[in-house]
């Protein structure tokens, strides 16, 4: 199979696994979910989902979070990791929704960008799954499949997005990082792989990785 190929054939695998596609973390609106994607660097979203209800119980909005410290938001997320630079930065994010935006979450790229704290895969995330704008935020999971099923040369989170984006129809990009996703944790973890459970690496994967993970046989 030549590269557009094995991208369709990820596209068709994954449309007939994930069918319905849930959003991994737990939110209500735009601000929800940026302090959540927020959260979430270097962190599960499992632990992100279970330190969110306590954060959102005190405030859940711009208004609130900013009548909260930066201690006392530290002290609520500090198992999410990155507390001091998390907490300052949810703090002074909703301070300029405030002043700038009228308390609502900008939708653009450039404006979520200047955020304190927000980055580039946290704008895109909030882009496509809370204003159904096309991007493809690549996470771990994206860059390690997209390296596996040699569709991108693994140099960096960059150079993966560039060629996801110009190997899939832009139509798809905000189901398929879902679903790539979904897949990775599933089916292709970074741990505890058994690449016979992998259909998308059995079938398309890098040679490399083929030659190293798939089980040698036994000659008679």
């Amino acid at each position: 199979m030549n590269k557009k190929e094995r991208g369709t054939f990820v596209i068709n695998t994954l449309k007939e696994l994930y069918p319905s596609i849930p959003i991994p973390l737990d939110h209500k609106d735009p601000y929800t979910l940026l302090i959540a994607v927020l959260l979430s660097a270097q962190c599960t979203d499992v632990r992100v989902n279970k330190i969110t209800p306590l954060l959102f119980a005190k405030a859940d909005n711009p208004s609130d979070m900013v009548k909260m410290s930066v201690e006392e938001i530290k002290d609520i997320i500090r198992p999410c990791g990155l507390s001091p630079m998390k907490s300052k930065g949810i703090h002074g994010l909703s301070h300029i929704l405030l002043n700038q935006y009228n308390g609502e979450v900008p939708q653009s790229f450039e404006a979520l960008e200047s955020l304190p704290a927000v980055g580039h895969k946290t704008a895109s995330v909030v882009m496509s799954q809370a204003f159904g704008v096309p991007a493809f935020p690549v996470d771990t999971h994206i860059h390690r499949l997209m390296y596996r099923w040699n569709l991108s040369n693994g140099k960096n989170v960059v150079q993966t997005e560039k060629d996801a984006k110009a190997l899939f129809p832009k139509e798809l990009w905000n189901d398929l990082h879902l679903q790539i996703i979904w897949y990775g944790r599933e089916y292709s973890p970074a741990r505890g792989w058994d690449i016979e459970k992998d259909l998308i690496t059995k079938t398309i994967g890098r040679k490399s990785i083929l030659k190293k993970n798939m089980p040698k046989k036994i000659s008679r």
